[in-house]
């Protein structure tokens, strides 16, 4: 059976399989790659044809979505709100960094691990010290218009949890106001809490939530192309302004990235986002390196994914990734993943919408949307992160 049209059935899925097609695309696969960082067998956990049974633990799993800015967490995030077990938050730190902004990204981190700790146990009340002491509600929670939890039932009547289908924001917008508490009764529900966020640097901050045996803390870390990367966020770099002063000022930096993009980089909006992507590039370094070196109990509690692997094996992807998580997969889930990834096109224009999407056209976007200049500054930058991930030069030798 052929595969169904883009969207056919992307507003709500039930219990439909869709049989996929086989997308071929010349992009190494990871266990191909001569990546000396990573053991690709005991990174991934388990293989699709060795497929192991999800075991439910008696507490809670807790899972944060490591990444930063223009990687497609948004879309990896939505393949965790759709899910019928999981209470999910999309980037509840966001208010950490409005509230102490100019404040350097490495120095937050403390803050927004704390702030983490905090949600994860299902306890609300630690946005008070970055909101004031007005009255919260679920409103108070960044991204709640399109939560799977705060806009369907009981919460709000519009939508029900067990469906698979995108949230409205205009529709859930109209979702009576509930306190926090409420919020947070429906929390302790859900076996499996996920936090996406992209406001913690450095892996190894984490390390004091990975410790503690009764958080049950599982990071799933999301890489991309740093050309992709730095081609969307040039796009939406006024967006991204205050995020790059902040990813910056964790470091005096003086860098030739951002200051020799041509004519538009004098603009201090250029000149932020371009030099922001080497530091990107510096601290996935660093993570790389620190769970290389860390003991056997860190590593089972990791797993990281390419945004290329997910875009194009979106349902062998989303199984390994809900194993990883203590969750099963279902027909509908995989076929809403194979129509969020086989959309009509992609555009740069609409960076922050999560939609259906052209998922081999929006990999390689960036080969329009990057000078020769740019691509090859963005290859000698994050040359050694490329290689071990597996991205191949176009302008700069391997050598």
């Amino acid at each position: 059976m052929m595969p169904p049209t883009p969207l056919q059935h992307l507003s709500v899925i039930k219990c439909k399989r869709v049989k996929q097609g086989v997308f071929t695309f010349a992009l190494p696969a990871l266990k191909n790659v001569n990546a000396p960082f990573w053991d690709y067998n005991k990174l991934k956990n388990a293989t699709p044809r060795q497929e192991r049974p999800v075991t439910r633990s008696r507490s809670k799993t807790h899972i944060y979505v490591h990444a930063t800015w223009r990687t497609g967490s948004s879309f990896l995030g939505e393949l965790f709100n759709q899910h019928p077990d999981v209470f999910y938050l999309y980037e509840p730190m966001w208010q950490v960094w409005q509230a102490l902004y100019p404040g350097d990204a490495r120095s937050l981190q403390g803050g927004v691990r704390d702030m983490m700790s905090a949600l994860f146990r299902c306890d609300f009340s630690a946005l008070r010290l970055y909101m004031g002491t007005r009255n919260l509600s679920i409103y108070s929670v960044f991204g709640w218009k399109t939560n799977k939890v705060i806009c369907s039932e009981p919460l709000c009547a519009h939508y029900r949890k067990c469906d698979v289908q995108l949230v409205d924001e205009q529709v859930c917008a109209k979702c009576p106001p509930k306190n926090l508490a409420d919020l947070e009764r429906e929390c302790r529900k859900y076996p499996v809490v996920v936090i996406k966020d992209v406001r913690i640097v450095d892996l190894e901050a984490l390390l004091p939530l990975i410790r503690d045996p009764e958080l049950n803390l599982h990071v799933l870390q999301l890489f991309r192309d740093p050309r992709a990367v730095h081609c969307s966020r040039l796009v939406s770099k006024h967006a991204l302004l205050k995020e790059s002063i902040q990813i910056l000022r964790t470091r005096r930096h003086q860098g030739t990235l951002g200051i020799s993009l041509g004519r538009k980089a004098t603009k201090r909006a250029d000149l932020y986002v371009g030099n922001a992507i080497e530091l990107i590039c510096d601290h996935w370094h660093k993570d790389m390196g620190f769970v290389k070196d860390a003991p056997a109990w860190v590593k089972s509690r990791y797993a990281f994914v390419r945004y290329e692997d997910l875009a194009l094996g979106a349902a062998e992807e989303l199984r390994r990734l809900y194993r990883f998580a203590n969750l099963r997969s279902s027909q509908a889930l995989e076929e809403f993943a194979f129509n969020m990834t086989h959309g009509e096109k992609y555009s740069l224009k609409k960076p922050f919408l999560i939609s259906s999407r052209d998922a081999k056209e929006s990999m390689f976007a960036w080969r329009n949307g990057l000078s020769v200049a740019q691509i090859s500054l963005v290859e000698q930058r994050c040359g050694q992160v490329m290689r071990s991930l597996g991205y191949q030069n176009v302008i700069v030798g391997e050598g």
